[in-house]
C-alpha cells in the first residue's frame, strides 16, 4: 500500500523506496532504487537520479535536479533551481559514470536558490549556502557561505540565524536562544 502522494504527472521508476507522508509533485522523475524518507516535499520538476539517497523531512523545491551520488541527511533545504554535480570534467563524448565523485549535505543544511554544488564537496550539519553560490570546497558545520566562488562570511545558528561570537567565543541564537561556542575555527552548539 502507497503511503506517500505523488501527482499523477510524477514517475517513479522500479525500486524506489518513498517514506510515509512524502508528496511529489507535478512533472517530477525518481529514478530507479532511490531512498526518500519520510515527510519529504520534492517539487515540481524536479529529477532525483538513480541511487540518491534522501533523508526525513528534506525540502526540495522546484526545478532542482540531485544527481547520482548525492545523499541528503534529515531536514535538508534545497532551494529553487539549485543544482548539485557528480562529475569534475564532463564531456558529451567521454562517458565518465564510474568517476562519480559522492556530495553529502549534512543535518538541517540549507541550499539557497540557483547555488551549484561542484561534486566531491560534503555540505556540513546546519551550514547555509546562499542564493547563487557556487561552491568548490568542503563546507564546515554552521558556517555561512556566498558569492563566486563561495566564501564564508560567519556562521549560523540551527535556526539559520547570523551568530556574533563574544570575546570568550560564545554565541546565543536570536530565535532559539541556544547557546553555540566558537574554538579551534568551528562551532558547536551547547
Amino acid at each position: 500500500m502507497k503511503n506517500y502522494f505523488a501527482h499523477e504527472t510524477a514517475v517513479i521508476d522500479a525500486g524506489c523506496e518513498i517514506g510515509e507522508g512524502t508528496k511529489i509533485w507535478h512533472f517530477s522523475h525518481i529514478m530507479s532504487n532511490c531512498k526518500i524518507g519520510n515527510k519529504c516535499n520534492i517539487g515540481q520538476n524536479v529529477v532525483v537520479s538513480p541511487e540518491v539517497v534522501l533523508g526525513n523531512n528534506v525540502k526540495v523545491q522546484n526545478n532542482v535536479s540531485i544527481y547520482t551520488g548525492v545523499t541528503c541527511a534529515d531536514d535538508v533545504f534545497l532551494g529553487p533551481s539549485m543544482v548539485f554535480t557528480n562529475v569534475i570534467n564532463p564531456r558529451s563524448a567521454v562517458n565518465r559514470k564510474n568517476e562519480y565523485l559522492k556530495t553529502h549535505v549534512g543535518k538541517g543544511a540549507s541550499i539557497g536558490a540557483n547555488a551549484t554544488i561542484v561534486c566531491g564537496n560534503n555540505i556540513g550539519d546546519y551550514a547555509f549556502i546562499g542564493a547563487g553560490a557556487v561552491v568548490t570546497k568542503e563546507i564546515p558545520a554552521y558556517s555561512l557561505w556566498v558569492g563566486n566562488p563561495a566564501k564564508q562570511i560567519g556562521w549560523v545558528s540551527e535556526y539559520g540565524h547570523r551568530l556574533n561570537f563574544d570575546k570568550d567565543g560564545n554565541a546565543i541564537c536570536s530565535e532559539s536562544k541556544e547557546k553555540y561556542k566558537f574554538e579551534k575555527n568551528h562551532v558547536k552548539k551547547l
